[in-house]
Formats: C-alpha cells, structure tokens, sequence
C-alpha cells in the first residue's frame, strides 16, 4: 500500500442535473472511475438543502455505493452533527462501516450554514456553543462504537445504558476527520481526530495550525505523531497534458467574473511536473493524505490525468 493517500470530493454542486436519478447514476459512475483509477477514497458533502438544489442524502448515498463498489474507501465532507442526534450518527456510521466491508470514512463538523439550520429549526448557537456540542457528541459516538454500553450525561446528551450493534468493523472505530475553520475545533481535533483536516490553506497558515495542533495535543497528553496529516492542496484542480490543453481548461473553467490570478490562487493548476511541484511543499510537512476537487467535473479527463500521472509518482 502507497504511504501517500489521494481522497476525490464530489460535492452536490459538481453534478449538472436536479434530476435526482440522473445525478445518482452521474456519482455511480465517478466512484467506479476513481475506483478503478486507484484513488483512495470518495468523498460527499452532507446537506440538507442548498436553496432550490437537489441533493441526495449523503448516508443513503454512500451506503448504495458501498453496494456498488469494492476497494475504495467512503466518506462524508462533513457530516454536520446538529443535523442528527449522535446516537442516530453512530448507529447509521457502524452500519455503514459493516455493510461496506470496514470502509467508512468518517467526517464530522460544527456546522457553518445558519440558513440551512434555521429552515429545519434545528437551531444556530454561537461557534463555541456548536465546537462544544460537536466534542460531547463525539464523546457519544465514540462511546457506542466502543463499549458494550454507553452512559452518559451533559447538558446538551444523555444517555443511560445505551447499545450500538453491531459495533463499526474498523478498530477501535472508523478513521474520525474534524472539518472546520476555527482554531477552537483543534482543541477537538486533538482530543478525537484521526486525521487532521483543515481544508484549503496556504503552506503557512497549514504549518501554523500544526503547530497549535501540537501544542493541544501535548496539553492532553496525546501523541501529535499519531493524527494523520491532510489537507487540501487548492479549492480546486485543474490539471493538463500541457500548456496549450491547460489554456483551453482554464478558459472553460474560471468563471467571467474572476480574473486569473485569483482563478490561480484558488485553483491548483498546471502540468503533471507543476502539479507534483506545488504538492511537494505539503508533503514536506508532513502531509500523507491529499483531498481533491476537480474542477472539471463530472467530466473525468482531469481525474485521469491526475491518476495516471500523479498517483504512482508521489
């Protein structure tokens, strides 16, 4: 097995239908490309709604296309905890991590939609209030994934001998990613993560978070070297042959409004050699998990290229 891990993120936003079938049958044939393309893991955004957009379920999702697939890993990018009560999370992640074969990807947050939230009433406390109840509802999760019975009380959970079978395939429980902004999620991330996941930073914004990463996990008594290091290389990818083909992308890509030194900033661009390039700072650092968003999807000529160039040289 590769030490370095390449993870495709296929958004709702991706796909070019509101036809739920249609967009179903679109992501069904982007996994099995990437699984056969030999990428790690897939991974979906979990939303309720997204103004009039269509979106699927993303545990519903994710558990079809376990059915459908073999090898590759599944994930969510991030499952918001305020959307489901962590025993329901916990149950629905174990049968998941079961029925795939031990392929789960957990990936959790606070939640940052205030609209979302206020639509569906569940409520949109300040940013302290949701990083805590995302810490105690993990303290849940984990609890039921891992003992026989779980008591528990807070004040946001209670729970008193509470049972979660079956139990998560994958020992002592699925690989725990931690999404967000805020420097007071890595005080959770310290505690629970797996892997640590800040999404789209610059190399010194990235190597300052591992620092106060480090720094939390010293406070507790955690070994820093144990959390797995990923991150997002850009907002996107955008990936060519050469520089003629790459000019033609760029131009069907970035939008009218946007100039191309800021497409350029938010966008991870070039050959396969400048791509290698820009990736091996991250590498430096430490990083072994690499997130990507291509942004020509759902056409797959940058998946290809990326995975037939990239992946067996990195």
């Amino acid at each position: 097995m590769r030490k370095i891990k390449f993870g495709v993120f296929l958004p709702f936003y991706a796909f070019q239908t509101q036809n739920p079938t249609a967009h179903y049958q679109q992501l069904l044939d982007l996994v099995l490309e990437c699984e056969s393309l030999d990428y790690d893991s897939v991974w979906l955004d979990d939303h309720l709604m997204y103004n009039h957009w269509s979106i699927l379920e993303s545990w519903t999702t994710l558990s079809a296309l376990a059915t459908k697939t073999s090898r590759i890993r599944l994930g969510t990018m991030v499952s918001c905890i305020s959307h489901r009560n962590p025993v329901l999370v916990a149950k629905s992640a174990a049968t998941l991590d079961a029925i795939s074969g031990g392929r789960l990807e957990f990936g959790v947050g606070a939640g940052i939609q205030k609209a979302e939230h206020a639509a569906f009433g569940f409520g949109f406390p300040k940013y302290s209030e949701r990083v805590e109840i995302l810490g105690q509802a993990l303290e849940v999760i984990t609890q039921l994934w891992r003992e026989d019975k779980t008591s528990y009380q807070s004040n946001h959970y209670s729970l008193k001998d509470a049972v979660c079978e079956p139990k998560p395939l994958q020992k002592p429980n699925p690989p725990i990613i931690i999404g967000g902004n805020g420097e007071k999620l890595l005080k959770v991330t310290a505690r629970y993560a797996d892997r640590f996941d800040w999404g789209n930073l610059s190399i010194e914004s990235f190597q300052n978070k591992l620092g106060i990463l480090e720094k939390n996990c010293n406070e507790i008594g955690r070994v820093f070297s144990k959390i797995e290091k990923s991150c997002w290389p850009a907002g996107q990818v955008l990936i060519a042959e050469n520089q003629k083909e790459l000019s033609a992308k760029i131009k069907e890509a970035k939008p009218n409004t946007m100039t191309l030194t800021d497409f350029k900033k938010a966008t991870l661009v070039g050959t396969p050699e400048e791509c290698i390039e820009q990736l091996q700072a991250y590498l430096d650092l430490g990083v072994t998990y690499f997130m990507l968003y291509f942004a020509d999807l759902p056409k797959v000529n940058s998946l290809k290229i990326f995975a037939e160039k990239i992946l067996k040289n990195v």
